[in-house]
C-alpha cells in the first residue's frame, strides 16, 4: 500500500520516545497510513526516509533534526 498524498510533517520541541529498532532515542515518529505509530532515531530515519515516505500518514520531526526525507 502506498500513500497517493504526501504525509503531513511537523516539529515538536522535544521527543520522549525510543527508537522502535535500536533503542536509542527518538527523532522522528510516523503515523501510519495502515494504523499504528513507529519511531526511529535519527540513523534509522535516515536509513529509511524513502519508506517512510512512502507509508506515513502523519511524521513528527524533533526540532533541529535535520531529516533526509524532507
Amino acid at each position: 500500500m502506498s500513500s497517493l498524498l504526501s504525509p503531513e510533517i511537523t516539529t515538536v520541541a522535544a521527543m520522549t520516545e525510543r527508537c522502535d529498532r535500536c533503542s536509542a532515542a527518538a527523532k522522528l515518529v510516523v503515523t501510519l497510513t495502515s494504523g499504528g505509530e513507529l519511531a526511529f532515531c535519527g540513523h534509522h530515519a535516515n536509513r529509511h526516509s524513502e519508506d517512510i515516505l512512502r507509508v506515513g500518514e502523519r511524521i513528527a520531526l524533533e526540532d533541529g533534526f535535520e531529516w533526509a526525507g524532507k
